[in-house]
This record gives structure tokens, C-alpha cells and sequence, in this order.
């Protein structure tokens, strides 16, 4: 079962939260770098890292799955979220060219399929980017977090389910070395630079980035290894809100909700 739109949105707006969203934001940036002019797909939970696209993308959506909820967004604005089924997104093949999917994969009911509904709005050169919960961090545990919900991956698992959606890993990186607690979110910065260095598998979260494989053509029976984040390695390819509750009929019912995705 997914975790509810508004434990997410708690989650985000303490200390701890508020540090995850930076941490996380940097390394997605330092993949993607400019979105001017290109259209931006949040699939899960992404809303909290779509704020620097938000402003500069040409189009921005955030898809929330039906069982997690849906929340408008951005707040003050014109919608840009809608409620979605995970594996029929009511989107237009090969539209968009980057796509962020966070409390995505770990809850879904069949992850591979999701991935590959994702493949499918990915433009021929676009570029998603997976984060999920580490198996070896210190996160998957921490029930009061996200993060400790749902399957954890190792990198070879989320290496091998991205295969298995016809996609191809193309980098990946580690983030999230401060310590689960509240408390310790002010120093959060600090874990992150001396974690990478001396512990770099207790972090709480890897990502992973991925194109589709007919840009990754190589020979039959050869896998190349996803190459690490690095700023200026993986660049981009040329070319409160209001929350509301999904219902199956035996939950709340559902509050004010968008009609669809808006561009």
C-alpha cells in the first residue's frame, strides 16, 4: 500500500524532509543541468524537485499514482499535477524528454511495468532519472520516513529492473548520509560531504539514470556498467498545496481533486 499524499507532504515540510529535498535536488541538477525548453515528467512523488524546472521547462507534470493520492500543485498556480494509474499514463507516446521518478518504484505493484510505461512518454532522446531507497542505508528503517516503506533496491537490482523495462542504465550516484532523525537535519550538509567519502553505501538513497536502449546499442551478450554522477558528466541531451485523497471505495472520500493533467 501506497503511503498517503499527505504523510509525503508532512514528511517534506519538517527539518528532515526539507534536508532529503535538498540533497536530493542537488544530484538531480548536477545529472540534468538547464530543462529550458524541454518538457518534464514527475512521476510518484517528484513534486518537492520540480521546483527548479517548474520555472525554466516548457512543460512541467507531476503524475501521483491513484493509491498514493494526489495533491494540487504548484500551489497559487495553474494545476500541473493529476491522478494517474501507474501503469496507463493518459499521456502521449515519446513526449517527454525528462522524466523524475521518486516514491515511485518502491510501493508500485508491478514496477517493471511501471518503468516501462514511463519508457513510453520518454522522447527518443530523453533521460529519466529512478530514486529509490537504498538496501544498505541507514533509511530503510525508518518507518516514519518515505523511505522506509516499500522495497529497498541494491544497484544491481535497479540496475536489472531498468533492463527488464527495455531502458538502459547510464549513471547513478548515492545521496542521503545524515541520520533519519529530525534532529540531526541541520547538520545534514556536513553527512552528505564526509559520507560519500568514507561511507558511501549507508547512504538512504541511490539514483539511477536511464535512456532508452536504441540510444545504447551494443553488441549481443555486452551490458555496459551505469557510469556515477559526476557534475558535468551526464548532461542533458541537445534539442502548501492542496492535498486530495484517492479512494477505492472503502477510504475518505475524495476531496476536490484536478480533472487532468495540465500542461
Amino acid at each position: 500500500m501506497r503511503r498517503d499524499v499527505l504523510d509525503l507532504r508532512a514528511f517534506y515540510a519538517a527539518p528532515l524532509g526539507r534536508a532529503a529535498r535538498t540533497m536530493l535536488t542537488r544530484k538531480v541538477d548536477e545529472a540534468w543541468g538547464d530543462t529550458r525548453d524541454l518538457d518534464v515528467l514527475g512521476v510518484g512523488y517528484a513534486t518537492p524537485f520540480l521546483d527548479k524546472a517548474r520555472t525554466n521547462a516548457r512543460r512541467v507534470v507531476a503524475a501521483m499514482p491513484a493509491q498514493q493520492g494526489v495533491e494540487v500543485w504548484p500551489h497559487g498556480h495553474r494545476n500541473q499535477a493529476c491522478l494517474v494509474e501507474e501503469t496507463s499514463l493518459p499521456l502521449p507516446n515519446a513526449m517527454f524528454d525528462r522524466v523524475l521518478a521518486v516514491h515511485a518504484l518502491e510501493e508500485a505493484d508491478d514496477p517493471a511495468a511501471l518503468l516501462a510505461e514511463i519508457g513510453r512518454v520518454m522522447a527518443p532522446t530523453g533521460r529519466l532519472i529512478v530514486a529509490v531507497s537504498s538496501r544498505d542505508g541507514v533509511w530503510t528503517g525508518a518507518e516514519r520516513t518515505p523511505f522506509g516503506h516499500g522495497r529497498p533496491y541494491s544497484r544491481s537490482q535497479l540496475e536489472s529492473l531498468i533492463r527488464e523495462a527495455e531502458l538502459e542504465p547510464a549513471g547513478w550516484t548515492r545521496a542521503l548520509y545524515v541520520p533519519p532523525m529530525n534532529a540531526m537535519a541541520p547538520w545534514a550538509e556536513g553527512f552528505e560531504q564526509v559520507g560519500a567519502r568514507l561511507w558511501p553505501r549507508f547512504a538512504g538513497v541511490i539514483l539511477m539514470e536511464a535512456i532508452k536502449q536504441t540510444f545504447a546499442v551494443k553488441p549481443r551478450g555486452h551490458r555496459a556498467r551505469a557510469r556515477v554522477f559526476a557534475p558535468g558528466v551526464l548532461l542533458p541531451s541537445p534539442a502548501g498545496p492542496t492535498p486530495v485523497r484517492h479512494t477505492d471505495g472503502h477510504s475518505a472520500p475524495v476531496h476536490q481533486a484536478p480533472s487532468g493533467c495540465e500542461g
